[in-house]
């Protein structure tokens, strides 16, 4: 493949794929008040519910103030609740409330819908061979951001 400036290449690609994908999982939670990044919180906590903000934002790679904010949102429309930690007053837990449960369910099933529109056409083995694919491009291009970052020049 020849890699021109001028040619919509592989970075190319990659970003116009991020991009819409962003724009159509965006448009897609706005009947539930979410954008994408409040959703991920979410998906955080169906995961491991009871998390600090701390943990959150190291989970998602996010800024501890802008994990708070995704969180003070998140609270007002009561897709989340901040519980005390006993042990520590200091420290408090987010977790979803049961009567948010069955909505982050119907989220959830949009989300995977979009998944299965961004892969239509691709067999399983496709999705796969893509996946990991994907993954050794990010894997390189942390080590290549680690390697510029220890370069003093």
């Amino acid at each position: 493949m020849i890699i021109d400036d001028n040619d919509k290449g592989l970075g190319f690609l990659i970003a116009e794929t991020a991009r819409l994908h962003r724009k159509l999982l965006d448009r897609r939670l706005q009947p539930f008040g979410l954008t994408r990044a409040q959703w991920a919180v979410l998906a955080v906590l169906v995961r491991r519910d009871g998390r600090t903000q701390s943990e959150i934002a190291e989970e998602l790679e996010i800024e501890k103030p802008t994990a708070g904010r995704l969180l003070d949102h998140l609270e007002q429309l009561a897709w989340i609740e901040r519980r005390p930690t006993p042990a520590d007053r200091r420290v408090w837990r987010v977790h979803i409330p049961p009567a948010a449960r069955p909505r982050i369910a119907a989220v959830a099933d949009v989300v995977r819908d979009t998944r299965h529109v961004m892969v239509q056409g691709l067999s399983a083995d496709q999705q796969l061979l893509l996946v990991r694919q994907l993954g050794a491009i990010k894997t390189n291009m942390v080590a290549a951001l680690g390697e510029a970052a220890g370069d003093p020049g």
